[in-house]
């Protein structure tokens, strides 16, 4: 007689799977070049959404329409893009030198442009993890808006209820509404979403723009107005993938053409032989942390971190301006993207730095004898982590020589989201474990946990998950993640990717020397198993400027010394 128990699968192991079938799904249907997101081609899609219900889309499985994840994935696609039947993803194909004006997301650097009424095409210059990106947020889109024809549809004629008619009365309006009249049509909106009067009104304003203060009404109306046109008339909207798309994916040209730029930079003001140290982070915390101090002339009694929070704010646009004209002008040079990978990059030369006014402890010795340079590069976005480090890394050909970089250490501070602890808190991982794969990277960090303790904020140190897709996560697999034995304390979208490439470049292809060193620390921009502090629920303000500031000064210091 069997002993065996049966198994039910877990919630966790459903989720898993769910993410798994996600993936495999969109890269068939990339290589197939096109699909009907609510036909039948998109139907593993949908199901397997729906069946995962992520954090970051909220109430997706449920008869009532999402709010906070629609204001999250807007923000995040095109300005129009709900207006679009079909929606195209290309390769950079000279739209730029055309008559179509870029459309930039509010939250994502990637150019749209809208060919016409009923087409967007949108450039893809970052790799895979951007195509998966915007094929779940639009998987969610499309969801969301069948949500609204099946509550306004009353027959299969195509007859709509009293809300929709409403709706599309204040939709085509010429004048702009009263405050009586955008509550009406509020009123009315919110029969259709499924949602409270006082749910709506308090996310209006977040939705609006200066140039469409209704503009959550226009997304709402067309929204539905196309999901009605599918299941009336059965006209689809269509996702394709562009043939030089499909041809190039996955070669790193963006990522060669930015490396080889930076390089050629370096060569040119004989930097290139000099002890490199590579830092991706933001474009301002270096530089604001080398050079604020001596450009603002803070007061002693006047607390660095505020100084740090008054740059941040978004009206002292004339403070941040001083620093940066400080710094092209003791060394730094500054390199605009042109590549299309959307990562600008700092150089700083410390021969040209004047150390007597920092403000962090240093070695002065070590920098006057080893002049290292410091390469800043803006955030890197999934699988771009790897295509972008792998193709820094590789030397450089000068009339058929090879020049290899003398990188010393390479340091990685970025945002995740934390499964201890709250917004603003840091982490330290001591290994990328890479999700849906059985890759995991333990590494020697030169940061650890009572470098940054002391100061105010929480610290956590252990394993850190490097995710498919932060929109696809739910609190059962985190559970799971951080409750197991690999104790994971947050996930994010880049670590085992820089990892990889930087594994490749010193242990095995010899590119940079085997003792590279190297830095990770993050601190929390969310918490996706604590309601209310998903990514979906807003941003950080000012409470990342301590954290960020916090790991960049350590990893300066350690720099220096």
């Amino acid at each position: 007689m069997s002993n065996k128990k049966h198994h039910e699968r877990t919630r966790a192991q459903e989720s898993s799977n769910a993410i798994e079938r996600m993936y495999i799904t969109m890269r068939h249907l990339f290589n197939r070049g096109f699909y009907k997101p609510m036909g039948i081609s998109g139907e593993t899609l949908r199901q397997s959404l729906l069946l995962l219900r992520p954090e970051i889309y909220g109430s997706i499985g449920e008869e009532k329409a999402e709010l906070e994840g629609l204001l999250y994935v807007i923000d995040r696609l095109p300005i129009g893009i709900e207006e679009c039947t079909f929606i195209n993803l290309t390769s950079d194909e000279g739209y730029s030198n055309s008559h179509f004006k870029p459309i930039i997301p509010e939250k994502r650097r990637r150019n749209c442009y809208r060919i016409d009424a009923e087409q967007m095409n949108i450039e893809i210059t970052r790799g895979r993890s951007e195509i998966y990106d915007i094929l779940t947020h639009l998987t969610f889109l499309f969801i969301e808006s069948h949500k609204i024809s099946n509550r306004v549809l009353i027959d299969e004629s195509g007859a709509t209820t009293r809300d929709w008619k409403k709706l599309e009365t204040a939709f085509f309006s010429k004048e702009k509404l009263t405050q009586t009249e955008r509550e009406i049509a509020i009123t009315h909106t919110a029969n259709i979403l499924g949602r409270t009067f006082n749910e709506l009104r308090a996310v209006y304003s977040d939705f609006a723009t200066p140039e469409q203060p209704e503009r959550l009404l226009h997304i709402v109306y067309w929204l539905g107005k196309l999901a009605i046109d599918e299941q009336i008339h059965n006209n689809k909207r269509t996702i394709t993938f562009s043939p030089v798309l499909r041809e190039r994916l996955g070669h790193h040209i963006h990522g060669e053409i930015w490396a080889n730029t930076i390089k050629e930079v370096l060569f040119k003001n004989s930097l290139l032989k000099r002890q490199i140290h590579i830092i991706s982070a933001n474009m301002h915390s270096v530089m604001n942390t080398l050079f604020a101090p001596s450009t603002l002339k803070t007061s002693a009694s006047k607390d660095i971190y505020s100084i740090y929070e008054s740059l941040s704010k978004r009206e002292n646009n004339d403070l941040r301006n001083k620093v940066t004209k400080e710094a092209l002008q003791n060394g730094m040079i500054y390199i605009e993207d042109t590549s299309g990978t959307k990562i600008d990059v700092q150089i700083l030369d410390t021969s040209k730095l004047d150390v007597s006014r920092l403000d962090i402890r240093i070695n002065e010795a070590k920098i006057s004898s080893e002049k290292p340079v410091i390469l800043v590069m803006d955030y890197a976005f999934g699988e771009q982590a790897y295509e972008t480090i792998d193709e820094l890394l590789k030397p450089y050909k000068v009339k058929g020589n090879k020049i290899h970089l003398n990188v010393d250490s390479i340091s990685i501070m970025g945002k995740a989201g934390i499964l201890e602890g709250g917004k603003g808190d840091i982490m330290i991982p001591t290994a990328h474990i890479f999700e849906g794969t059985a890759d995991n990277y333990p590494f020697v960090n030169e940061l650890s946990k009572k470098d940054l303790e002391g100061q105010g904020i929480d610290v956590y140190e252990g394993t850190m998950i490097t995710v498919l897709g932060t929109s696809l996560q739910n609190k059962d697999i985190l559970k799971f993640f951080h409750n197991s034995t690999w104790r994971v304390i947050g996930l994010e979208m880049e670590g085992a990717h820089y990892q990889k490439a930087i594994q490749a470049a010193s242990k095995v292809r010899g590119s940079i020397r085997p003792d590279v060193k190297v830095r990770y620390a993050y601190y929390a921009s969310d918490n996706p198993l604590e309601t209310g502090a998903t990514l979906a629920s807003g941003g950080l303000g000012t409470t990342g400027v301590k954290p960020t500031y916090l790991i960049t000064r350590k990893i300066i210091e350690q720099i220096f010394n």
